[in-house]
């Protein structure tokens, strides 16, 4: 395409001129424009990080929750036999509640220490580089007085 361009010129020029009774004098010179890039680069990055051991403990349930799980127990009880077993039934019923609540109530999940582990990621960062490159030529003559400038690609 260049060579197109140029010879396109030099033709007119020589053309409209006799041939040999003047010197065509052409200055051709590339152009060329700063480009910005950025270039990754990405780093695996490991630390060392202190992790919670979780265990279980077993206490006790509050007061409410035993005396709650007592009556319930109590009045599930109380629906099952009848006469002198009601009553037996009813205090069965709020001993074995109390004692479900109490049970329930009382784990917990605490540390229980900690331990170190490794933990990794990566890490991207960008390093910005200019560079010069091509843009485009141009070449510059003179005809009939004037010059005469005709940009293309090489």
């Amino acid at each position: 395409m260049k060579k197109l361009y140029i010879a396109t010129a030099l033709t007119m020029v020589l053309s409209s001129t006799p041939v040999l009774a003047e010197t065509v004098n052409a200055k051709v010179e590339d152009h060329y424009r700063t480009v910005v890039r950025e270039i990754p680069s990405t780093e695996r990055i490991c630390e060392t990080v202190e992790v919670p051991i979780y265990g279980n403990v077993r206490g006790q349930a509050s007061t409410g929750d035993t005396v709650l799980g007592a009556i319930i127990g109590g009045a599930i009880g109380n629906q099952v036999g009848g006469g002198s077993g009601k009553d037996a039934a009813t205090v069965l019923g709020a001993i074995v509640g109390a004692d479900i609540a109490n049970k329930r109530g009382g784990r917990q999940q605490i540390i229980t220490g900690y331990r170190q582990q490794q933990q990794c990621y990566n890490e991207t960062n960008y390093s910005r580089v200019e560079e010069e490159v091509y843009s485009h030529s141009t070449i510059q003559f003179k005809k009939d007085g004037q010059w005469v400038t005709l940009e293309f690609y090489r």
